[in-house]
């Protein structure tokens, strides 16, 4: 039987919706209204007869029409007809504390944000404070909401998940010292998502289940094999069951792609069951040096002779894309600097928006000569550390950059990135990213496909074909580092440094905290086998200077 709380949902719903899509207000308000009164009703409205509702207090006879529509159909036409106008991602907004119809409808009007992980990643970016209407605390209440959401969505990203995999792996490793844990699967392989966590054990499924029931987990899955859990921050964790002569092997085996553990059965030393003591000696038996967890993915790293040398977190050099109060950004060019010296640093690229990116308070060209003169100055204070001038110079509709030469030639070095009209098919998207790697001016192609991982799939593109063109035009290409992006992804990377072509892992930080996730984009990069000296942003800053002066 519909009930009054149906009804009632079906007018609300509505009434938000004419308000997303700017609608008549009065009429809105008018169903917002039958809503409230439905839902406080004494009796069942489907045990009356249709003509007794438009008598009733609070309800018009258009509400009485439309509740008869809903009882005898189980459905709202107008409803289903504005549901099918609108994205999915903008219904879930509606779900979001803080966030009314009217900011909503801002939000993807005049934002063009469809997904509450953009809406997560704008918040992060500070652009909700550039609207109407939206002020730092409303910024803070959206973005702790949607981040609590997120959480339980079963999906989380690497960075996210990190801390509670480390807290774990601890706690259990002490609760049971006398038997071996190993972590395995998505997180030893520093994915980007992580779906479930893994371990491999000695453990016995008893004792586990014991110890995590007493701390409140909730048992999802039970087998001869293994067993799942899940505690309050919605992180499936599954635990492979082995003994000691086998412990080796099923590391492997769980902590491998499909196409890794292929290339490995090629290998003449290859049997079902290698019986190891450790990974180095499975690996040793197989005729091969030993491949890392996060290596464990393309087959090219089966053979791969570079594994000492794979990039690490302490051979960044100097921080490449960085947004200061000028745009989008939270601190001061010399707070940024001064974070920069006090990590060791040697030099910090200042990228901040530009003027077509008014959302993020882009510059205009008499601003940037304001803030290159600033530039000069610190430079001459800071020295020998050193401020780069740089620009995120949006990708425009057709392609080009977005400034004359005149301005562009006053910049040491730029980021072209696309910012708009992101919903573009492969052929679009192509044509934008190669006449703007073509373009004279270009130093590094940002965030490559636009993606948002757990938000936004990103514009279609042909990667051998931008690497190729990156390679022939003396352009970087960034492996942005922000846990969200994580953009170009690891699966191409290898090719492009194999042809020759330059990463630049940058963090694209808007706050001081945000210089760490080039630890990210460094984990994110080991997977493709880079190195320090495949990496911009690993140059020493007389490298660094050497490089862009010879564009």
């Amino acid at each position: 039987m519909i009930d009054n709380y149906f009804i009632a949902d079906q007018f609300s719903l509505l009434a938000k919706l004419m308000d997303v899509h700017g609608e008549n207000s009065f009429k809105s308000k008018s169903y917002s209204s039958s809503a409230f009164t439905i839902e406080k009703l004494p009796e069942q409205l489907s045990t009356l007869q249709p003509a007794e509702f438009s008598k009733m207090k609070g309800i018009g006879d258009s509400a009485a029409k439309k509740i008869s529509e809903i009882l005898e159909t189980g459905k709202l036409l107008a409803l289903e007809e504005l549901i099918g106008k609108t994205p999915s991602g903008i219904l879930e907004m509606l779900t979001i504390k803080g966030l009314g119809p009217k900011k909503i409808s801002t939000i993807w009007k005049e934002m063009e944000i469809e997904t509450i992980g953009e809406l997560l990643y704008a918040c992060n970016e500070n652009r909700l404070m550039m609207y109407k209407g939206f002020g730092q605390k409303t910024q803070e209440n959206v973005r702790d909401t949607i981040e609590f959401y997120l959480r339980n969505q079963g999906s989380h990203l690497y960075a996210e998940t990190e801390p509670y995999v480390l807290a774990i792996d601890k706690k259990i490793k002490a609760q049971f010292p006398n038997h071996k844990f190993q972590l395995t699967g998505e997180f030893s392989r520093q994915l980007e998502i992580i779906n479930q966590v893994e371990w491999v054990t000695t453990t016995s499924i008893g004792e586990l289940k014991t110890f995590f029931e007493q701390n409140k987990y909730l048992t999802h899955v039970e087998e001869v094999t293994g067993i799942q859990f899940s505690g309050e921050d919605n992180v499936r964790t599954f635990f492979h069951i082995t003994d000691e002569k086998s412990f080796a092997a099923k590391c492997i085996g769980t902590g491998s792609s499909a196409e890794f553990l292929a290339a490995c059965q090629q290998k003449p030393g290859w049997t079902n069951a290698i019986v190891a003591q450790n990974e180095e000696e499975f690996f040793e038996k197989l005729g091969i040096s030993y491949c890392p967890p996060f290596l464990r993915e393309q087959s090219w790293a089966v053979e791969s002779n570079s594994k000492n040398e794979i990039i690490q977190p302490t051979d960044i050099r100097g921080i490449i894309h960085s947004h200061s109060k000028w745009s989008d950004g939270s601190n001061t060019i010399e707070e940024m600097a001064a974070a920069c010296i006090a990590k060791g640093l040697e030099y910090l690229v200042i990228s901040d928006h530009s003027k077509s990116a008014f959302y993020a308070n882009g510059l205009s060209e008499e601003r940037i000569r304001e803030q290159h003169q600033l530039i000069d100055e610190l430079n001459t204070k800071l020295a020998p550390f050193r401020i780069f001038k740089s620009i995120e110079s949006d990708i425009l509709n057709d392609g080009s950059l977005d400034y004359p030469e005149e301005t562009l030639k006053t910049f040491d070095l730029v980021i072209a990135s696309v910012h708009s009209n992101l919903k573009m098919t492969e052929e679009k998207a192509m044509s934008r990213l190669l006449k703007a790697i073509e373009n004279p001016y270009t130093t590094i192609l940002g965030h490559m496909t636009g993606r948002l991982l757990l938000s936004r799939k990103g514009y279609p593109v042909d990667h051998s074909r931008i690497i190729d063109a990156c390679k022939a035009n003396n352009v970087v290409i960034e492996l942005n580092a922000h846990p969200r992006r994580l953009d170009m992804g690891w699966q191409y990377i290898h090719e492009a440094i194999e042809k020759g072509v330059l990463i630049s892992i940058d963090p694209d930080a808007h706050t001081i905290d945000g210089f760490d996730d080039c630890r990210f984009g460094v984990l994110s990069a080991q997977k493709a086998g880079v190195t320090a000296k495949d990496n911009l942003s690993s140059f020493t800053l007389q490298q660094f200077e050497a490089h862009i002066g010879h564009r």
